[in-house]
This record gives C-alpha cells, structure tokens and sequence, in this order.
C-alpha cells in the first residue's frame, strides 16, 4: 500500500480584490493551524509529512508547513508530496487553480480544500446567502447591501443623505454590520441604533477596497451555535453529505462571539448533548438546513456553517447567517498547545474523535487537483438582494 506523504500550505500570498473588495488576511497565515496539522499527521499510520525544512522545531510554526505559492507548492510536490492540504484562502487567480508548472501533477496530487473557483464566489456572503433564499427551504435572517455612497460627509462626519435617512431609521435595529468577504469576526458587530450604524460603517468601507460595499443583517437574538459539514467519505461509508453534532456558543462579548485567537473556543463552546438533541427537534432541523446547504453548493471539503435562534423562546427556529468555507483547523499536540482546539473539534470530540482521527478523515476528503481545478461554483441568477445602494 502506497504512503500518504502530505505538505500543509500557509496562506502566503495576499486575497486579490474581487469585485472591487478584498478578504483580510489572517495575520499569521493560518500558520499555527498549519504548524497544528501536520505535527500531528506525522504520528498518524501510514502517513508521512513533507516539511519546509529538515528539522522542524515544535514551537515555530512556519517550520512546518510551505506559503502557497507557485515556487513552495513545487517544492513540496518535488520532494514527494502525494497530498496537498490547502490550509489557506482560495480563489480564482490561485496557483492551485491556474499554475501551468502544477497541470503535470494534477493528475497524481491530492489536495484538501475547496475548488478555488467556487471558494471566489461562496467567500461573498451576499452571494451565498442570496443562492439559498432563492433557492429555497432554508431559514435566513433578512439582510441588506449597504455601499459607500449610502453615507456622506457633512462637517467631517459622516451622516445618511437625505434620499436614504428614512430607509436606515427603519432597519431593524438591533442590526449586524460586518464584511461581505470576512474572516471570522473580524470588523463585525451589533449596532442598536442608527448612530452605531454611521460609526461603524465608514471603518469596514475602508476596509473592505473600492468597491465598499458591506453587509447590513438583522440581529437574531437566540441561542448560536455552529455545524460542521462534511463532505461524502466513501472509504468511511458515507456517500453523502453529512453533519458532526451541533456546537453551542455562549459568553459573547456585545452580541458576538468573540474572535478565538482572543477567546478561546474551549471558554466559550461545547456540543450539544443527545439527550438535548432529544428534547428539541430544532437542531435536527437545522443540521439538516446545513447538510442540504453544503450538498447547494457543491464543497469539495468541509465547512462549517454558524446558525441563531430567531428569538430567545425555547425551541425558536435557527436561522443560517453565515457559511465559512474554511472552518479553523488547529488544535492540541504541540509543547504549549493544549488547550487549543477548534469548534469542528469540539463536534468530533463528541464522536468520541481526538485531534488525529478527526484529522484521518478530512484526509479521506482528499480529491485530486484535476478534478479540483474543474469544480464550478453554483450560479447565482443576475441581481442579488441590493437594498440600500
């Protein structure tokens, strides 16, 4: 039997602008997640873990993986990497998808991650939250497109024109403001009244490159929680798209759940029991919201999909608000790691999965870059929900 050889990729290379807006880059690359995965992979069975360098030491992260770029990712696959684990941001321009020096491996390489096309699209929150109303049968906030010209300046401040004050004084306040291409709760927040609103938008206009354009959505004031959706697994009997347990969040700071690499995940997340599955039917419900989403759109590898009750009632319905195509991956192993852990770790842990198993099956996800460069993202019929422009 063949060895499994993986490299992990870092995010190296900046998110281009799309469409006039660009996705923030992580600080670190996801570098410590990177780092995460492959100390970890390398005492699974039957899987060996190409390195950057020939000894890596435990505590620096980039020791163990490569940036994702054209020259890294050659090297990797020159030094006998069979597996790509594409631990980064994906999109059109990549060079997973367009590199020519890479078309001689596609056949032969393995990658774990999404079709970079597809991701272009799905990392537009609009897009994808517009794709399932129109499709159907799937709970939803309301939500609405603000752009820069909705504010102008008056005295150094900026106000509402006039034409559009009366549509912002009747938004739902409370109301969520944040990036249409975020990363997690980067620039997000709750603004109760329209003051909130002009405060905060002019800084995720900024942000956000020309085109300035930012997501305005109604504040669902129930219980959050978050779903991990994988994708079918043949080798493991699963032929269809399918959901860890549901995780709930609690201890938010403001209305949102804080960013983990303030808070972490352990402090303020657990899985929700089977005997509280039992009780309430709801998180059946919308595990299978999320497991039809996923099977929607395609994804090539899991995702995770953060969910609220619509009011704090018990057993109010959940609504999907925000689909993340590339859920948070690290966890414990390494000297001073171990009290981390992800949120689609917690929902494997409550399958009875540690770090390294659950790891072994999202290598089973592994699709070859072939087949990876030919995914196509779902099409979206012209003109999605623009309200305020």
């Amino acid at each position: 039997m063949a060895t499994t050889r993986v490299a992990v990729l870092f995010q190296q290379l900046d998110p281009p602008f799309i469409h006039g807006t660009q996705k923030p880059k992580k600080p670190n690359g996801y570098r410590d997640s990177g780092a995460d995965i492959a100390y970890n992979l390398r005492e699974v069975d039957g899987i060996d873990v190409i390195y950057s360098i020939p000894n890596p030491r435990p505590d620096n992260d980039v020791d163990w993986c490569f940036g994702d770029n054209e020259e890294d990712i050659l090297q990797a696959l020159e030094q006998g990497a069979t597996h790509l684990w594409a631990n980064t941001i994906l999109f059109a321009a990549h060079p997973l998808q367009t590199s020519v020096r890479l078309s001689a491996f596609q056949d032969k390489t393995f990658v774990v991650g999404q079709g970079p096309l597809a991701v272009e699209k799905y990392d537009d929150k609009d897009y994808v939250n517009s794709l399932l109303r129109r499709t159907g049968g799937f709970t939803m906030p309301r939500s609405w497109i603000m752009t820069a010209r909705s504010l102008t300046i008056v005295g150094g401040e900026p106000r509402f024109p006039e034409p559009l004050l009366p549509l912002a004084k009747q938004l739902p306040y409370p109301v969520v403001v944040k990036p249409i291409r975020g990363r997690g709760s980067h620039g997000v927040r709750v603004c109760h009244n329209i003051d909130d609103l002009v405060q905060h938008a002019p800084t995720l206009f900024k942000e956000s490159g020309p085109a300035m354009a930012i997501m305005v959505e109604e504040f669902l004031a129930g219980e959050e929680a978050t779903i991990t959706v994988m994708p079918p697994m043949p080798a493991a009997g699963k032929n269809d798209y399918w959901a860890l347990p549901v995780v709930t969040r609690f201890n938010h700071v403001d209305g949102i759940a804080p960013y983990n690499g303030v808070v972490a995940v352990t402090q303020n997340s657990r899985a929700v029991t089977e005997a509280e599955m039992r009780h309430d039917p709801t998180y059946a419900q919308v595990m299978g919201e999320c497991v039809r989403a996923a099977r929607l759109l395609r994804v090539a590898a899991p995702i995770r999909i953060d969910v609220r009750r619509l009011t704090q009632s018990p057993g109010s319905k959940f609504a999907l608000f925000d689909v993340n195509m590339k859920p948070n991956m690290t966890g414990p192993g390494r000297p001073g790691r171990d009290d981390q852990a992800s949120l689609t770790l917690i929902a494997a842990a409550a399958l009875g999965w540690d770090y390294k198993t659950l790891l072994s099956h999202i290598l089973m996800t592994a699709c070859p870059l072939g087949r990876l460069r030919g995914l196509k993202p779902v099409e979206l019929d012209a003109g999605s929900l623009r309200v305020c422009a």
